[in-house]
């Protein structure tokens, strides 16, 4: 089996969704293959991190009582029966059917959009990556030592520049596994501050800097532009993010 094979059935791997046979095929690669091990890591640790709260949210304050006012106006309609009519049928299909509009737009609004699922994915990559030994994959200060690193793991060549001057200093980096492609990952720092710059090609026009909500403390700042897409993760406070961001676009705060 090689990477090709292997990398479509990862996901039904970690959902429990393969025979016997596939599953000792799948994991005797995974053994041999670093990029595929990565990409199972990660496909478990997103597996967990759908569990969490904190991908869930609450139902607006206004529907949740547009959804109970309809639910106690009909528990007090009580239905009359002294002469037959169809009126009753007309009302318990409006009821169903507001019932069921209700349900659906609760189950809308509380779903993670897929810029929140990715978001989550980032941010978890970016706390795997500081807990296990896989902050680095290549050391290096010189963007011209980690630039090259990256030829022949990728698919495309990303940017790289040393902000050292900027007091943003380069000190390496590494591969990462992000939507279900590979990416490149480049690792700088601020004070004793970690930032983790995660870079694949655009699929977009370019967009300016967006800030995205905190998640578990974290910070994170994403755009795109020259055809690639950038999501800057860190602990740092979001001016000081943000002022990387800056400099790395080539833009003086």
């Amino acid at each position: 089996m090689n990477c090709q094979q292997a990398k479509p059935l990862i996901d039904a791997y970690a959902d429990g969704e393969l025979d016997a046979a596939r599953i000792l095929e799948l994991e005797k690669h995974i053994v041999d293959c670093p990029a595929c091990a990565l990409a199972w890591r990660n496909a478990q640790i997103l597996k967990k991190s759908l569990k969490q709260d904190s991908l869930f949210f609450t139902a607006p304050t206004e529907l949740r009582r547009t959804i109970k006012a309809e639910l106690r106006s009909q528990v007090e309609t009580k239905p009359r029966w002294s002469s037959w009519n169809w009126n009753w049928l007309t009302t318990a299909t409006t009821s169903v059917a507001t019932a069921c509009l209700a349900l659906l737009l609760t189950v809308t609004l509380t779903r993670p959009s897929a810029e929140q699922r990715l978001t989550q994915e980032i941010v978890s990559s970016n706390i795997r990556s500081l807990m296990a030994d896989h902050m680095l994959d290549v050391v290096s200060t010189d963007q011209h030592t980690v630039k090259p690193w990256f030829n022949g793991k990728l698919d495309f060549s990303p940017p790289v520049k040393d902000l050292a001057a900027q007091e943003f200093p380069l000190i390496g980096g590494r591969l990462d596994y992000i939507g279900g492609r590979s990416v490149a990952t480049l690792v700088f720092h601020r004070n004793k501050h970690v930032i983790n710059l995660f870079i694949w090609p655009a699929n977009g026009k370019d967009t300016k800097p967006t800030v995205s909500v905190s998640i578990q403390g974290y910070n994170v700042i994403h755009w795109s532009e020259a055809e690639m897409t950038f999501w800057a993760v860190s602990d740092l406070n979001e001016k000081e993010l943000m002022e990387f961001v800056q400099y790395f676009r080539g833009i003086s705060p």
